[in-house]
């Protein structure tokens, strides 16, 4: 047998084993036969590396450590979905979708259960996995491919199916860790004497964020396929044909998976679900509920931040009792004083939770809640870890009502609470606690995103009297840095770079990165399109000039104004912008050329890349979506396009060459 009939043989063979154990869950060899499969293509491979390639099972693993993450942009949207809290809102969530189309009838519902992982979307074209990324912020995601690679449920190269394939594919997916693998690789870190994870989605997101994608392999990651992003050459009716084509191209997709009759059918299985929630072999909390028929989707449609198609139904949250061993006072950012209960560590619904807010003054005597007691303790949303209640019987005599000082913990300023609120703040602006917790803020991620600026580092910043306000984080010097414990001259350049990079960006980051009081990340975007980017504009608005705003009501527009009414703020983000920070272009409103109309690519493109035109429909307020119907406006169609554009033809959608779509932007 010739070399390379033998390496194919032995890469199909493997395939179909990874197949068989994470798809169909049928293994027929064992894990010590894979193995020597695996290490007999690997010595073949390593006598003719000519013979590599990139879809062999042998390049999972290996690639150098990367320095950081690059970013990928989604070509459609990850959205979030809605939650429904119980079953009566899952009910309401039909109720809405009836009024929505306009007639009685009875939906075909597709349910799952909601993975406690971190989602992710794999890209394949031509049947070869070229891209996998994280969620991020629904747009753009961080570039984790290697890692990716690493988890052998993932397919490298679609398999041979019943399906034809696709041009391009997108599949999004959970990936998480099983719960014995979780307690596995938690005793090994112990054993090692590192830190354990917290739970298992702890586990499974830093793993899939290691910049080694050899430690990554090491991790026992698996993953469930479960919706579509961008597809072309091929089209599907329902959302079980997608799964079913899913499972044939050799992706793993959840047995619990269920095609369901009406909303009854869907409040059922919700309800069954979370009876046996604590059976499965993985994390859950909750179901996920969706519309099975792709039209009937595409009519819905969906708001600014999730599809009108689906609902996440959460789960009611899991309770345990402990005792509060002390209230300590928490500073944050804004000066807010907040009290924290310090509990007997406590595992609750697989977290182990040991301190909890109990938010303020009014909230802990409303509860009655004092140090020594015994209280319910549950996480909100299987999230935040709240106290349900006091269980006065265990109380143990002796115990004293908790009254909050007025004077703050960090810096021993007055604490004032002004009238008809429920939080205290301390009143000095130069607090260290505030100073940390806004420069956190401000470097944070979805903020100004400066990699490297962790809390230690923050800490010692402030300490050392080195910045007392974000603006100062500017005027570091190389010197500066390195003189910091454990800061070496590489992580010094590393941290500069970092700085250097974040100083272009965009008004909303910058907007979100100063903090605000109620501006959030949404509201900063509303203010970005309302002040058209201009930064002067929004430095000196009024209060009746931003309620005049959509989305901006009367506590927002005050809490504007009194921001830019302190001469310290105006000063901090005038020596932002002396010291290069720049605020990318936003597009104006006259640019709105295509807003509420929904365009669809397919086929070759010529003189933009598919991503630069989508991107260019978003931009102008439109939607460019990967699949045709009847709410389509128009259809791009280059060289070979095929189904869509006979689908677009049926269905009488305009029809534009590429060269159409470049005069319409002009």
């Amino acid at each position: 047998m010739r070399i390379q009939d033998k390496i194919n043989k032995l890469r199909r063979e493997l395939n179909d084993h990874n197949y068989r154990y994470y798809v169909l869950d049928e293994p027929v060899i064992a894990d010590v036969e894979y193995d020597h499969l695996l290490r007999e293509l690997q010595a073949l491979e390593k006598t003719h590396p000519e013979l590599i390639t990139e879809d062999s099972p042998t390049q999972r693993i290996g690639a150098h450590p990367l320095e950081a993450f690059g970013t990928h942009q989604h070509r459609l949207p990850m959205m979030s979905l809605a939650n429904a809290m119980d079953s009566a809102e899952l009910l309401a969530f039909h109720d809405r979708l009836i009024r929505k189309l306009g007639e009685e009838q009875v939906i075909e519902y597709i349910a799952e259960p909601k993975l406690d992982g971190l989602a992710v979307e794999l890209v394949y074209e031509h049947g070869r996995f070229v891209n996998g990324s994280t969620r991020g912020d629904g747009t753009t995601g961080e570039n984790i491919t290697q890692n990716l690679k690493t988890i052998r449920a993932i397919p490298l190269a679609l398999r041979s199916a019943k399906q034809a394939e696709p041009t391009l594919l997108e599949v999004r997916g959970e990936v998480f860790i099983r719960k014995d693998d979780f307690e596995t690789l938690n005793k090994q870190r112990k054993a090692a004497d590192e830190s354990v994870f917290a739970n298992p989605r702890n586990a499974a997101a830093g793993s899939l964020r290691q910049l080694d994608s050899n430690i990554t392999a090491t991790r026992s990651l698996s993953i469930f396929c479960y919706q579509a992003g961008a597809i072309e050459g091929i089209s599907f009716d329902t959302h079980s044909t997608f799964l079913a084509a899913l499972k044939d191209w050799g992706f793993p997709v959840n047995p619990e998976i269920k095609v369901l009759n009406g909303i009854e059918e869907a409040v059922a299985f919700h309800t069954d679900l979370e009876a046996r929630r604590n059976t499965l072999p993985y994390e859950i909390d909750g179901s996920v509920i969706k519309v099975n028929n792709y039209a009937l989707r595409e009519e819905l449609g969906a708001r600014s931040r999730s599809p009108r198609w689906a609902i996440a139904g959460k789960f009611k949250a899991q309770q345990e009792t402990t005792v509060i061993e002390d209230i300590i006072l928490s500073v944050g950012r804004t000066g807010a004083v907040t009290p924290v209960a310090k509990l007997q560590p406590v595992k609750v619904g697989g977290v182990l939770v040991s301190n909890v807010t109990l938010h303020n003054q009014d909230e802990i005597e409303r509860k009655d809640i004092r140090v020594g007691d015994t209280v319910l303790i549950q996480r909100a949303g299987d999230v935040i870890p709240q106290v349900v209640k006091v269980i006065i019987e265990k109380r143990p005599a002796g115990t004293e009502s908790f009254k909050m000082t007025n004077v703050c913990p960090e810096c021993g300023h007055e604490v004032h609470r002004p009238d008809g609120e429920a939080v205290a703040r301390c009143q000095n602006l130069s607090c260290p606690a505030q100073v940390k917790r806004s420069i956190e803020h401000f470097v944070s991620k979805n903020a100004m995103d400066i990699d490297g600026m962790g809390e230690k580092l923050i800490d010692q910043l402030v300490e050392e009297k080195l910045v007392s306000s974000v603006d100062n984080l500017y005027r570091l010097t190389a010197d500066q840095l390195a003189g910091l414990e454990r800061m070496a001259e590489k992580s010094a350049d590393n941290i500069l770079s970092a700085l250097n990079d974040s100083k272009s960006t965009s008004f909303h980051r910058f907007v979100h990165a100063l903090g605000i009081r109620n501006v959030g990340e949404h509201v900063a975007k509303v203010l970005e399109k309302a002040c058209a980017g201009n930064m002067d504009s929004f430095m000196t608005v009024n209060i009746e000039q931003l309620e005049a705003i959509d989305e901006v009501g009367p506590i927002v527009a005050e809490t504007i104004v009194k921001f830019w009414a302190d001469d310290n703020n105006v000063q901090v983000v005038n020596n932002c912008f002396e010291l290069g920070i720049t605020l990318k272009e936003t597009t104006n409103e006259s640019e709105q050329i295509f807003t509420g109309k929904i365009f669809v690519f397919t086929g070759s493109l010529e003189i933009f890349t598919r991503r630069e035109a989508k991107n260019i429909v978003i931009s102008r307020g439109g939607r460019a979506t990967g699949s045709v119907s009847a709410k389509t406006d128009y259809v791009v169609a280059g060289p070979g396009a095929g189904s869509k554009l006979k689908k677009a033809e049926e269905l009488g959608v305009t029809i534009l060459t590429e060269e159409d779509f470049q005069n319409m932007i002009k």
